[in-house]
């Protein structure tokens, strides 16, 4: 580097030598390229040589050798050879010069450039480290996103894999559906079929049912005929039962007289006896010795007249005092109260003896009870009850039957103890729908229960409906039965 500002010197000597000059001289060197400006040459003087001689003893290393000539030199060429003498030395100064340059420039350009390339290759490996640890990072990002994209493109393929696996199900399950709705639909026409048949039966019952309904309104007017011409018999076999009462109460006399007159003729001195015996109820007849079943008259406590009644002398040991019976359904039991209360019909047909009969008769002692019953086609039963009695008016003639046994059904249909009588005008059941009205009759309903033994009398029909005699736990609500029968005895006969 101690030779540049030697170089830089002879540069700027050659370029201020050569600017004076018009002529250029170019020289090359690798990738540099070096103009210089020739000097010319005017209005020089002559020497002691001749005219227009011009030294190159400063131009040259050694000194110029010039021959003499005897050829005489005109101006132009004395002009032009000293042209040539100066060109000569300008070019041999210019060799020395690019020979110097080519020699010390060289060197520093190598060593230049050694530098620059070193100083390049730092930077750039300092480039190529910054890039190689920011490609790392990158890498490391990239890694990262790689791996969250994998971790994502697993999630998507198990979600994918599930949802595959809920449209399957789906699938399944829309198919099963679809089964299930053509199964209902056909089940709905077979139902709708069998609707339009029922429809068809329903409505051929319904015109039945009328006629039925005409029938039976035939039916109740020729009963009702049939009943008025049975109480004008009735009051005309009162009439006849009186005058026989007569009759026998005269016989009876002159029976007595003819006893009397015996007695008087025997000298026997008895004290008189009473014109008749009274009896509080049939199994105190049936200890009289009396064992023909009957019509016969009870004297109660606190009633100031007699009552007749029906004494079964045969059933189960006899002396059954006859509180109900039906067995052909003439005496309409769809009646009031007051009805119910007082008692109708004959002792020795259809008949209920009368809630305070009943009531005044098994208050004064411990009564069982007995239900008889007999179907259509001849079928008999019985339900019976160790203990029974019922409760006056001011408690609604409530019912109390306890220890049941019989043949008439596993469970007894008869209610619970404590339910009130009711009928169509004193309703004391635990149902809004008014069960005597519904059921008909009079009885101890409760919520209208499994028995009725004073509904309607169905003679003609193989099915019974609801409001007809019901004794549930025998053979169900739709046994036709024929004949009913309630009767009571004293616990201990």
């Amino acid at each position: 580097m101690g030779h540049l500002p030697t170089v830089h010197y002879l540069l700027l000597s050659v370029v201020f030598t050569m600017a004076t000059e018009r002529q250029q001289y170019q020289v090359q060197h690798g990738r540099c390229s070096y103009t210089f400006l020739l000097p010319e040459v005017e209005h020089c003087g002559t020497g002691t040589e001749g005219p227009f001689k011009v030294s190159n003893s400063l131009q040259r290393d050694t000194p110029s050798h010039a021959e003499p000539s005897n050829v005489p030199f005109t101006w132009q060429e004395g002009k032009l050879e000293a042209l040539e003498n100066l060109t000569e030395n300008n070019t041999q100064w210019l060799q020395k010069l690019e020979n110097y340059i080519q020699e010390n420039v060289r060197s520093e350009l190598e060593e230049m450039h050694q530098k620059a390339i070193h100083s390049q290759t730092a930077t750039m490996l300092e480039i190529s480290s910054s890039l190689l640890s920011h490609s790392m990072v990158q890498s490391q990002k990239l890694t990262d996103v790689e791996m969250q994209v994998l971790s994502q493109t697993r999630r998507l393929e198990e979600q994918l894999q599930e949802y595959l696996h809920t449209t399957s199900r789906l699938e399944k399950h829309v198919l099963r559906q679809a089964s299930e709705s053509a199964q209902l639909k056909e089940k709905n026409r077979l139902l709708e079929q069998r609707f339009a048949e029922m429809e068809v039966r329903h409505q051929k019952e319904l015109n039945a049912l009328q006629q039925e309904k005409r029938s039976l309104q035939d039916l109740l007017e020729w009963q009702g005929r049939l009943v008025s011409t049975l109480e004008e018999g009735l009051v005309l076999s009162s009439h006849n039962s009186t005058q026989l009462q007569r009759q026998q109460a005269d016989l009876t006399d002159s029976v007595q007289q003819l006893m009397a007159t015996v007695t008087h003729c025997n000298e026997i001195s008895r004290p008189p006896k009473d014109d008749m015996t009274h009896y509080r109820d049939c199994a105190e007849i049936n200890r009289a010795g009396i064992t023909h079943s009957g019509v016969y008259n009870l004297r109660l406590p606190n009633m100031p007249n007699s009552i007749k009644v029906f004494c079964d002398m045969t059933s189960h040991g006899g002396g059954w005092t006859v509180l109900q019976h039906r067995q052909n359904g003439s005496l309409d039991f769809h009646r009031s109260w007051t009805e119910y209360k007082q008692g109708f019909g004959d002792p020795a047909g259809e008949h209920w003896m009368g809630n305070d009969f009943i009531h005044t008769l098994t208050k004064a002692k411990d009564f069982s009870l007995l239900v008889l019953l007999q179907d259509s086609e001849g079928n008999k039963a019985h339900s019976h009850y160790e203990h029974f009695h019922i409760e006056g008016e001011e408690k609604n003639y409530s019912l109390h039957a306890h220890r049941f046994s019989g043949t008439a059904g596993k469970t007894s249909s008869l209610t619970r103890s404590g339910t009130m009588f009711s009928t169509k005008d004193h309703d004391n059941d635990f149902c809004s729908c008014k069960c005597a009205q519904m059921a008909s009759g009079g009885w101890w309903f409760e919520a209208c229960g499994a028995s009725n033994l004073n509904g309607i009398y169905y003679s003609g029909h193989s099915k019974v409906p609801y409001n007809g005699i019901k004794w549930y736990y025998w053979k169900g609500p739709n046994v036709r039965v024929s004949m009913t029968t309630m009767m009571v005895r004293p616990s201990d006969f």
